[in-house]
């Protein structure tokens, strides 16, 4: 976003900015990808939307700087908040926006049954590896050995692998890209915008001001450099179960399908109900 005229602006508060990321920080470009989504679905503003996040890094890309309606709930609850504002509210489209921490790990247990529910929403995952705001403490996603600042001898934890894990709860459509791939991004949270039922876009994101220090990766074009080398899966791949290391993490659509989503489910109950 770096010059006046630049499309994303007209859907930014100018009084959120500049942004409050650190120097690096792939938030931005997060951002970013999701307003070009936005942008080539024909929407002029997002009143249509409504944005739930939790806490942490990446929950503060809806909430302060865009000009919608946002949720900013407790550490966790994001998705949570989300189906209910969705089935109380089932004409807005509802979009969470908030990081690994958040998601995955203190809210892992909402985002999977969320997922087998086929809720109506979409799901995006900031995954820097760590709880970036709160201390740079070991998350749900940090790979096995990497340093953090709970983890100082190194992580003896394996990480999920939280594509596969949401494909596999029974999400619609499940994508994980990186910063270095933004345009992938954009398409990938563009398709997901359109699918009735979850949908769920994971990007890797840098975080060199907590990750890339401990972890010793580096600077924030080491981290695309990283991101770069990455495999992509071929298209229909089988979603076998594997453990993600920095090397092996892939990236690409995991699953594109179109199930009848939950408030429908919901409105045949009733109708049978009321029968």
């Amino acid at each position: 976003m770096s010059t006046a005229k630049h499309f994303a602006l007209k859907y930014l508060r100018e009084e959120a900015l500049p942004t409050p990321f650190c120097a690096g920080c792939g938030n931005g470009i997060i951002t970013d990808s999701f307003l070009k989504a936005v942008k080539d679905l024909g929407h002029e503003n997002l009143r249509k939307f409504a944005f739930v996040s939790g806490i942490g890094c990446g929950a503060w890309i809806p909430s302060p700087h865009f000009q919608a309606d946002t949720l900013h709930t407790t550490h966790g609850r994001a998705v949570a908040f989300a189906t209910g504002l969705k089935m109380s509210r089932p004409e807005l489209q509802v979009v969470v926006i908030s990081g690994d921490g958040d998601l995955a790990t203190i809210g892992g247990n909402h985002l999977i049954h969320a997922a087998r529910r086929n809720i109506d929403m979409t799901v995006i995952m900031s995954n820097n590896h760590n709880y970036g705001m709160t201390g740079g403490q070991v998350s749900a996603t940090t790979f096995t050995g990497d340093t953090t600042s709970t983890t100082p001898y190194g992580n003896p934890e394996r990480p999920f692998d939280i594509s596969r894990l949401v494909a596999a709860a029974g999400a619609n459509f499940v994508a994980r890209w990186t910063t270095a791939h933004p345009n992938q991004a954009a398409r990938a949270i563009k398709t997901a915008l359109q699918r009735e039922g979850f949908s769920f876009v994971e990007i890797l994101s840098q975080c060199p001001t907590a990750y890339g220090r401990r972890a010793k990766i580096g600077k924030p074009k080491d981290f695309i450099d990283w991101y770069k080398k990455l495999p992509i899966r071929k298209k229909d791949a089988p979603l076998t179960y594997t453990i993600p290391t920095r090397e092996s993490i892939d990236l690409g659509v995991f699953v594109d399908r179109n199930e009848p989503g939950f408030k429908k489910a919901i409105d045949a109950m009733t109708k049978r109900a009321q029968e």
